[in-house]
């Protein structure tokens, strides 16, 4: 947490990363990516209006969070592991109500087992 007259704390995906990580790694950097955000997604999730002067901190942070796991998750190789991943991901625009970034990404999980149960949590997706 920030103080008065500190800077504001660096978050975990401003970190750049260093060199190649491999499959398991890249996971865990995701999930720790999204449980970051996912207070910020639950403010936008929450709020009315997302131009609102109050919840653009949050907006930012979450778009932040967002990219970056996106960015990571797009590496990865192993499919089952690119699935989970992007599932966590598509939980998190979820949370935030951005059904506009999740149904392209729910899409690309391949993964039948997840799919069915995203689709379980977040019916709209379907459409």
């Amino acid at each position: 947490m920030w103080r008065f007259g500190k800077s504001k704390q660096k978050e975990a995906w401003d970190d750049p990363i260093e060199g190649p990580i491999d499959d398991i790694e890249a996971a865990k950097k995701i999930r720790v990516f999204c449980r970051a955000a996912a207070d910020s997604a639950h403010r936008i999730g929450d709020a009315a209006d997302l131009s609102a002067k109050k919840i653009k901190p949050d907006v930012e942070r979450y778009e932040r969070a967002a990219r970056a796991a996106m960015e990571i998750a797009m590496k990865l190789t192993d499919e089952l592991m690119r699935d989970a991943a992007v599932r966590q991901i598509v939980e998190l625009c979820m949370t935030a109500n951005d059904v506009k970034t999740a149904r392209p990404l729910f899409r690309a999980i391949q993964s039948a087992s997840i799919r069915e149960d995203v689709l379980k949590n977040h019916p709209r997706l379907q459409e």
